[in-house]
């Protein structure tokens, strides 16, 4: 084991033991090898993922040998997934790694169980046809997929699953949970054995902003008919009293307290987010319920019962100013209370399984403490199928994307990207793969684009004029830049996708690589 933790070690930092065990234990089929599928799967190679297969059957052409970087001269008329298969795992032999020499798209007509075999399938380069066809084969398999192109200067990556379940989101910006608006009683009571009156300077300044926000909380709140600041002028009046206990303006304490103020007037209980998640059909388990909503189904029984409309306690502190005597009794406080949540989740948690008829040793106490101590932070994803989603794309985000400049662009190339496949399917051949004059390309192409907005119901818009001539000058060309960019975000949506740790993107990501810009459409 020690060779793996130092070979990954800054990642282990990041998703954890867990993380990397999920990604170990994955097999991903990869769909043509161009560079944007060879930028992901290297990417993934080198995190360590258990288990690779490259479906692609085309031969090495001179022309790839300037936009992938895992082909060379030698390898000129060679099977290509052949030789990207070799690559990678040259870079990674702990990696276990397969290549099929066949054509992706005849692969998915007829021979559909082959996808049913991976945990995820990452595919490059296809056309909307063969998109529709997969989307439909690995939902009935329960297999993830992520959809990535590049096409010149612009590309997307759009993720199909029929939903997805993170318990650590692991969100940039979250509360504390130290339950300052309402605390419990045993953290009541140690507050309580606490003068903040007391004389002797040195013990005055160590006192931990915790127990002066609950103390002045409960002062408040007697007060003001068992309420506690809500609008901005007892906010400040609120920040006021805290400044009046201050003995002397060097105190530090009291200065952490009066910024971490708003710890108090944040609204009791949980969030909407959460409150929606709970009462989720889901969450009306059954034999065939996820460990997810066995757990969501707990969740809602402790909120109920033990929570008091409070969910389990983090159990962690924030670095505070404190003696340390005060800090370590906190700690002592909070992780008692932690682990008694803990135990009333792991509880329901079995009384559930028993009641659906699992095991009730099923979900392992680990896996119930992780979502214990992210309660807060839950996240369910649910993704359209590509073919409703071309078929009935949201009129009002479409209405809104068309009619906002700063989206012009974005809009712009995902209506393109689909109409080059009707060209392509109409013309054998992408607007402007050919030498010659473009214009005639881009006049067709253009028919093309609005007989496509008049069937999503947008007739009267029309596109930026610039983007029907860019189309056609991208040639269908897969730019290794371009291709590296696009493929390093579907390897990033892979990893949070299989660890279930991050939230993953929603709607299709379109990069506009004209004025280096990304941008995320939900239709």
């Amino acid at each position: 084991m020690a060779e793996p933790k130092t070979k990954y070690d800054r990642q282990l930092r990041i998703w954890g033991e867990l993380g990397q065990s999920a990604l170990e234990n994955a097999s991903i089929c990869l769909l043509n090898c161009g560079p944007t599928g060879s930028e992901a799967l290297k990417n993934l190679v080198l995190g360590g993922i258990g288990s690779i297969t490259i479906v692609d059957g085309s031969k090495v052409e001179i022309g790839d040998l300037g936009n992938n970087f895992m082909v060379d001269a030698k390898s000129v008329g060679q099977s290509k997934s052949k030789t990207v298969c070799g690559f990678l795992q040259e870079i990674n032999d702990a990696v276990k790694a397969n290549f099929v020499e066949e054509n992706p798209d005849t692969l998915i007509s007829t021979d559909p169980s082959f996808f049913s075999q991976f945990t995820l399938v990452i595919a490059t380069q296809l056309v909307e046809d063969s998109m529709v066809k997969l989307d439909k084969i690995c939902r009935e398999a329960n297999v993830m997929l992520v959809l990535a192109r590049s096409y010149g200067l612009t590309g997307f990556v759009r993720i199909c699953v029929k939903e997805h379940t993170a318990i650590e989101s692991k969100p940039d910006h979250f509360l504390d949970d130290l339950r300052l608006n309402n605390p419990w009683p045993e953290l009541k009571r140690y507050v309580e054995s606490i003068d903040l009156n007391v004389e002797e300077p040195a013990a005055h300044k160590h006192i931990p902003y915790v127990v002066i926000l609950v103390k002045l909380a409960e002062e408040w709140a007697q007060t003001h008919s068992s309420n506690l600041p809500s609008t901005r002028e007892e906010k400040n009046e609120f920040k006021d009293l805290v400044k009046s206990k201050m003995a002397s303006m060097d105190e530090d304490n009291y200065k952490e307290a009066i910024v971490a103020a708003f710890k108090v007037f944040a609204p009791r209980g949980i969030s909407q987010e959460i409150q929606d998640i709970i009462h989720d059909r889901c969450a009306e388990v059954g034999s065939n319920s996820s460990d997810f909503w066995v757990m969501v189904a707990a969740l809602k029984e402790f909120i109920s019962n033990e929570g008091g409309g409070e969910p389990p306690l983090e159990g962690s502190m924030p670095d505070m100013i404190s003696s340390t005597e005060h800090y370590i009794n906190l700690q002592k406080i909070y992780h008692s209370k932690a682990e008694a949540d803990f135990l009333s989740m792991e509880q329901r948690v079995k009384s559930i399984l028993v009641k659906v008829g699992q095991d009730p040793s099923t979900i392992p106490k680990p896996t119930i403490k992780i979502f214990c101590k992210n309660a807060r932070k839950l996240k369910v994803c649910r993704y359209r199928t590509i073919e409703d989603e071309f078929k009935n794309p949201s009129a009002t985000e479409l209405h809104k994307y068309l009619a906002d400049e700063d989206y012009s662009s974005a809009i712009g190339f995902y209506i393109l990207l689909r109409a080059v496949d009707r060209f392509a399917a109409t013309y054998k051949k992408f607007p402007g793969l050919f030498d010659g004059s473009t214009d005639d390309d881009a006049s067709q192409l253009k028919t093309i684009a609005l007989s496509l907005l008049s069937e999503m119901g947008c007739d009267g818009y029309v596109l930026k004029e610039e983007l029907y001539s860019e189309m056609c000058r991208f040639g269908a060309a897969e730019i290794h830049v371009v291709a590296a960019f696009i493929g390093g975000v579907a390897s990033q949506e892979v990893i949070k996708l299989i660890t279930k740790q991050f939230v993953p993107m929603l709607g299709t990501f379109i990069f506009n690589g004209i004025d280096h810009r990304s941008q995320s459409l939900k239709l």
